[in-house]
């Protein structure tokens, strides 16, 4: 009974992590919850929401392993401040549970201990040393901004033959990743932020010796491209393309990539041959409707592009298995480029409860037509799983009059108290959609008995005192659990949450 409460423990605990508040507080209720709770913390320390700069505990906790006096005396002779710490051991041998490095965050508890670049430099490489001993497993490496060869220190080898996760950018030398590659051959999520229009071999080869890479995500950060450097995508898309029986989750934003046509063609063709791809996100602009009619993702799950006509992501959408799960546009304003936007907008909704039954997240675009309340109702009916939805309204309906536009809002809220399921917990919309206090006040009174709605809004008149009484009063009742107001990119953006 006791190891079943342990076990019933540690899955409530590790869906608690995203709540630091709560989580570190299990710590404090009794040994059993904290021995429960400290192989959780310890597996990642690094993704909490705190400051770090300011932890000296965790500083001291981790400089407790360097045991060696020589190293101590070593590192106290050049200005270090090393804690005063007791010879009696410590309750858990902390790093035994970790799993994770990230060497931003090393190097700003590191900071704690000194000022100076040099004695970092020396803290920096005794860390690395130890977490290269202790960690039984390591699975996740940020080496943003690494200065040591990590690869080099003793039992490096044993522990990045585990590594599973890889964050890197092109600013490091490509000899790095050439050492990196010698151990590194199961790595399954590789992110790559690409700070320079220069090439970077050594990224490529990393990519070259992977035996199971499933996740790929590269960002372009970099003001203007080097027309006179080689190109920085070619080799990456080359070694991509020999992945495509892995590789299943795609996320790159190649910002420049249409400056070489003979590199654009091979990304179409990378495209083309990852059949079992179930994430998409990217930017689509570099891309007409006969390249989109190309691509066929049966097994794809998540549809999040940016600068994509309606028109060319419903093609896509017809073109997907029937396992989509979201489909968000962006930016919003790009959607309606079309001659035909009215009709297009109808087969788009149409594509959707056609070929999406599974759809949990949904950026729709609308127009308040009587044939499109009819199209949304039916999409309602259909897609039950839904969750969450952003309603995009073209901008040159904003000529209708006000009185208008408020008719529509209120019929688009009767069909979403009429039709829509239970499972829908979230709703979003822009400037173009006004409610009238009356009119919200009366959607919230029929929502009553639901679960509670998160209504995200770019529209600033939800700020206004009437209505900032009436979203509190069904906030204090339980029937809305947030209603914020925030800017278009968030608004946009499925992934942010209140």
């Amino acid at each position: 009974m006791s190891k079943l409460s342990k076990d019933i423990l540690f899955l409530i605990f590790e869906e608690l992590q995203d709540d630091s508040k709560s989580f570190f507080s299990c710590l404090i209720v009794n040994r059993f919850w904290c021995e429960t709770v400290i192989p959780i913390l310890w597996k990642n320390p690094w993704c909490y929401n705190i400051n770090y700069k300011n932890k000296n505990y965790l500083f001291s906790t981790i400089a407790f392993y360097l045991s060696a006096d020589d190293i101590k005396e070593f590192l106290t002779r050049h200005g270090t401040q090393l804690p005063s710490v007791s010879s009696k051991s410590l309750s858990f041998d902390y790093l035994s549970f970790c799993s994770s490095i990230n060497i931003d965050i090393i190097n700003d508890i590191i900071s704690i201990g000194s000022s100076l670049a040099y004695n970092q430099f020396l803290l920096q490489q005794e860390f690395y040393k130890l977490f290269m001993k202790k960690c039984p497993r390591l699975k996740y490496l940020d080496i943003n901004s690494i200065n040591h060869q990590i690869f080099y220190f003793p039992e490096a080898n044993i522990r990045l033959e585990s590594l599973c996760e890889l964050q890197c950018n092109t600013s490091i030398d490509p000899l790095y990743f050439y050492g990196l590659a010698r151990f590194c051959q199961h790595i399954q999520r590789l992110i790559t932020v690409n700070v320079s229009s220069k090439s970077n071999h050594g990224i490529a080869k990393l990519i070259e010796v992977q035996r199971n890479l499933k996740y790929f995500e590269w960002n372009d950060d970099f003001e203007d491209i080097d027309y006179y450097t080689d190109d920085p995508y070619k080799e990456i898309l080359i070694e991509l393309e020999k992945k495509t029986n892995t590789l299943n989750h795609l996320k790159v934003f190649f910002q420049y990539v249409d400056n070489y046509e003979h590199t654009l063609q091979l990304l179409q063709e990378v495209l083309v041959k990852l059949h079992r791809l179930k994430t998409l996100t990217s930017d689509f602009s570099i891309f007409g409707e006969q390249d989109i009619k190309l691509f066929f993702f049966k097994e794809l799950e998540i549809l999040d592009v940016e600068y994509i006509t309606i028109y060319e992501a419903s093609i896509m959408i017809g073109n997907s298995g029937g396992q989509l799960k979201e489909i968000s546009l962006k930016p919003y304003d790009f959607v309606y480029y079309s001659d035909n936007f009215i009709e297009d907008s109808l087969i788009y909704i149409r594509k959707i409860y056609e070929n999406c039954p599974l759809i949990e997240y949904l950026s729709l675009v609308f127009t308040p037509s009587k044939d499109h309340f009819i199209e949304f109702e039916k999409l309602l009916n259909v897609c039950q799983n839904l969750k969450s939805l952003l309603l995009i309204v073209p901008k040159y309906y904003k000529r209708e009059t006000e009185e208008k536009i408020l008719e529509s809002g209120k019929e688009i809220l009767e069909l979403l108290i009429k039709s829509a399921s239970t499972n829908l917990r979230e709703f979003r919309f822009f400037n173009d959609f006004k409610f009238s206090c009356k009119t919200l006040e009366e959607f919230l009174e029929k929502w009553r008995g639901r679960p509670a709605l998160t209504i995200l809004t770019s529209n600033s008149i939800y700020e206004g005192e009437d209505y900032k009484k009436l979203i509190n009063k069904y906030k204090d009742d339980g029937v809305i659990k947030n209603f914020s107001y925030e800017s278009i990119t968030n608004t946009e953006n499925m992934d942010f949450k209140i």
